[in-house]
């Protein structure tokens, strides 16, 4: 540090003008603060010292002497005053090939800086001009003294110091300046240089690597294709007979290959953060940048390929788009795999499981819609990349879970959750459906799959349904024969097989039409088989009714509970047959037809019980007793209406047949008598009186089946009939009479009639001919078929029991007698007589049997 001297202090000081003091050479006994850097800056610059001659020679030669003197010591002062404070510290001067500390000037510290693009502080200036030759001060020390200095001169010094540091006045620079800022520059030049070298030298792998790990992936693939192509570039060359390029080019190939793989890794991470994060973070954008890269490099080489199709390129084509997709769909699978992890392996029920899948899936494309769709362009299609993926990972979930053995309500679970739960929970869901539309996913389990289920579906069913049909076939056979009073156990046998059957023949449809279709025929089918063995149960529970212990009403109760299981299940089997189609008709015909004859067989149980109690009433009927105002008919109206209130717990359907074949046996059990001739009218009057009282009695007969609802109204009129036959008087009306009974009853034969002339008392054969020759001309015309079942009358009264010629003979005239005596040989006159004999022996005894009856 230079010693500065104030000629106009030390000449007031001292009086001597020309030689001065120094400045500080008064100013107390304390220690100069620029000695010990004047000392080392010596130290550094000059040779050590042969003697203690240092401060003698420098306060002797620093103001004195000659020009050339003051010149060297103007250079000196320079080298003291100038440079010194911009100089740096005591390390050695390096030599052209050694690394290590450069003595620098000020401007080249200043330069080094802007050409590294380091930034500087401002407060490193002025500490320059804190150091001398690379040392300070210690803190305390050069505050004390810079006060001292600043005290006594007013600041003078410190300022006219900070002048000649700073550069204030402008003076000529020195040789020494020059020459540092020449190098300064140079060396400036040369650092730029290597920089710029070093910017455009290819990264190394270890450094691409790094660029990776810190996710700097754009830049990172910048270089990863640059290695790349001098990979290309290497197998372009022929291979040299050393084999070292082919070594070289190898080895390269082998890192490229790594550094992509380690790229693809750190994409796909990325991929995976983002939509874990719910959220579109720089980092997306980010790779699809690089995607973009990748995809722009496998373009410009299928350019170059096609340009020059002779050279050898490898096999560049990244498709990283591509990979991008797969990626997402890896991650989508990753994702739905892990909703249902525990313990190594799906747990939970197939449904919980489908529920979880299906509330993750629906949840991540929420996300992919609303924070992660902005982030990829167009082109990509994203949504529906993720949509796809999810599609895909869903149906292999749903695949597995159909590989093990599934229940029946699993089955029905999967074959619902891929036609239907999954369109309407996951797709058709308000926040993703607009995305949704015009992605033609397809189902998730293949057709052929999808019908497999529902054929292993079907045939569980009919296992099933069969099975829990006998179990309650066989409980409700046990209670048939145990004594109850009023409904108890009439819970409904056809209500719990129809429930059996209703659960499946109403879900199967909810699925899709066909399966619904199919299972139907097979509750169709499975119902005829059941109401077999229902048919047969319940012939058994008849046929054992003798043996019984049953009460009659009991016994009634339980056939009335049997009946009426009837039309609930014809009604069931019928709208199976109508959703299941042609192919369901076998089964149905063989349903009603075992229906049919429960129907009846408990319908004529009814109906025989009801004819056991009116039987003896019926044979009081159509005797003069009868017609003479007689109790029995009555009594029959009374037990009809007694049976009417047991019949009203019946189904409308056997309801309705019982009441009609109640209705025509009633009718047939009342003309029956009739058709016996237990009454012959003697008289006109008689005549009137009789059937007076057959349309008194059949018009009651009539309103009774009438509040019964019956629907053989068509038997109404063959009393009013048979009643107009006895009552006309006139031939010719007695014959039109005839025709109509005739033309209404076609099973209605001659005997019949003949049988009714007899009650009418008529003995005239001639009249009897025509009447009877009536029927003749009525006659069915050939083809015609015969009266059904349900139509027949007069055929459920025997031909055997019918006297159509009951003449008195003993109102014969004699006349008549001998005339037919002469006209037949006297053989035959003895076999008259002996009949003659024998029919006056009857008409005795019959009314004594009358009388006996009653």
């Amino acid at each position: 540090m230079p010693v500065l001297k104030n000629p106009y202090k030390a000449k007031m000081a001292n009086g001597d003008s020309a030689g001065g003091t120094l400045i500080l050479d008064k100013e107390g006994s304390g220690p100069n603060p620029f000695e010990e850097d004047l000392e080392e800056n010596e130290r550094a610059a000059l040779p050590p010292p042969k003697g203690d001659r240092r401060s003698e020679t420098f306060s002797q030669g620093l103001f004195n002497g000659s020009p050339e003197e003051r010149f060297r010591r103007r250079a000196t002062l320079e080298r003291l005053v100038g440079l010194s404070p911009f100089r740096m510290g005591k390390g050695k001067k390096k030599s052209p090939g050694e690394k290590g500390l450069d003595r620098r000037s000020f401007l080249g510290r200043m330069m080094t800086p802007l050409v590294d693009g380091k930034p500087r502080r401002s407060s490193e200036d002025f500490s320059l001009l804190q150091r001398f030759n690379g040392r300070r001060k210690e803190p305390g020390l050069y505050a004390s003294d810079c006060g001292l200095a600043e005290k006594e001169n007013g600041g003078d010094a410190m300022k006219r110091f900070l002048k000649i540091g700073l550069g204030a006045k402008g003076r000529r620079p020195s040789l020494v300046e020059k020459l540092n800022q020449t190098e300064t520059v140079a060396e400036a030049e040369t650092v730029a240089e290597e920089a710029e070298a070093k910017a455009k030298e290819p990264l190394s792998v270890l450094e691409i690597l790094g660029l990776i790990q810190k996710r700097d992936l754009l830049v990172a693939d910048e270089h990863i294709i640059e290695l790349e192509a001098e990979c290309e570039a290497a197998d372009a060359h022929p291979p040299t007979p050393e084999g070292e390029a082919n070594k070289d080019g190898s080895r390269k190939a082998k890192d490229v290959a790594l550094l992509y793989e380690a790229l693809q890794k750190e994409l796909w991470s990325v991929l995976a953060e983002a939509l874990a994060s719910k959220s579109a973070p720089t980092p997306l954008e980010m790779m699809v940048r690089v995607i973009d890269q990748e995809e722009e490099a496998d373009r410009k080489w299928t350019e170059a390929k096609v340009e020059v199709p002779a050279r050898r390129i490898g096999g560049r084509p990244r498709a990283m788009r591509r990979r991008w997709a797969e990626a997402v769909g890896e991650l989508v699978q990753q994702r739905l795999s892990r909703c249902l992890e525990g313990q190594g392996r799906p747990t939970g029920p197939l449904v919980a499981q489908m529920d979880r899948l299906a509330k993750a899936a629906l949840e991540d494309l929420c996300t992919v819609k609303f924070h992660l769709l902005h982030a990829y362009p167009k082109d990509y299609q994203a949504f529906g990349v993720y949509l796809c993926g999810y599609h895909q990972g869903l149906a292999h979930h749903l695949a597995q879970a159909v590989q093990r053995s599934l229940t029946i309500s699993e089955l029905y679970f999967v074959l619902d959750w891929n036609s239907n739960i999954y369109q309407r929970e996951v797709l058709g869901r308000a926040e993703i459906s607009s995305l949704v539309k015009g992605h033609d996913l397809g189902p998730l389990l293949p057709p052929e799959t999808q019908f497999d289920l529902e054929e292993e579906c079907i045939a569980k069913v009919k296992d099933k349904i069969i099975d829990d049909m006998d179990q309650a076939l066989q409980k409700e056979e046990e209670t048939w024969a145990q004594e109850s009073e009023g409904d108890g156990v009439q819970i409904g046998l056809s209500s719990k097989v129809i429930m059996v059957l209703k659960a499946h023949a109403d879900k199967a449809p909810q699925i899709t039409e066909d399966f619904g279709r199919r299972m139907a025929h097979c509750c169709l089918s499975s119902l005829a088989e059941f109401l077999q063995s229902f048919q047969r149960k319940v012939e058994i529970f008849h046929a054992r009714q003798m043996e019984s212990a049953l009460t009659p009403d009991c016994y009634i109760g339980r056939t009335i509970m049997l009946v009426n299981c009837c039309p609930a299940f014809r009604d069931y089997a019928e709208r199976m047959a109508r959703v299941s189609g042609a192919e369901s008709e076998a089964a149905q015909r063989q349903a009603n037809a075992a229906l049919d004859r429960v129907t009846r067989l408990c319908n004529r149980v009814l109906a025989t019980h009801l004819f056991q109690e009116l039987k003896p009433y019926f044979h009081k009927l159509m005797k003069r007793k009868w017609l003479n105002n007689s109790e029995a008919f009555p009594t029959i109206m009374a037990l009809l209406r007694e049976h009417a209130q047991k019949l009203s717990k019946m189904k409308l359907e056997p309801y309705q047949m019982l009441v009609k074949e109640v209705h025509r046996r009633v009718l047939i059990e009342y003309i029956r008598p009739l058709m016996r001739v237990r009454l012959i009218c003697t008289s006109s009057k008689m005549r009137a009186k009789v059937a007076n009282k057959l349309r008194s009695e059949a018009k009651q007969l009539q309103e009774f089946f009438i509040q019964l609802e019956s629907t053989s109204s068509w038997l109404d009129s063959v009393v009013p009939h048979l009643a107009g036959i006895i009552e006309l008087e006139d031939m010719p009306a007695i014959q039109m009479e005839v025709g109509f009974l005739a033309r209404e009853f076609p099973d209605v034969q001659k005997t019949h009639v003949s049988a009714i002339l007899d009650v009418r008392g008529l003995q005239n054969q001639a009249q009897r001919q025509d009447i009877l020759a009536v029927m003749d001309g009525l006659d069915a015309p050939d083809g015609e078929e015969a009266p059904s079942q349900d139509q027949s009358f007069f055929s459920e009264i025997p031909t055997s029991e019918v006297f159509c010629v009951r003449v008195q003979l003993h109102r014969i005239s004699h006349l008549g007698l001998s005339c037919l005596s002469r006209l037949r040989p006297r053989a035959r006159m003895r076999q008259l007589r002996r009949q003659q004999q024998q029919l006056q022996q009857r008409q005795r005894r019959r009314p004594k049997e009358d009388e006996s009856q009653v």
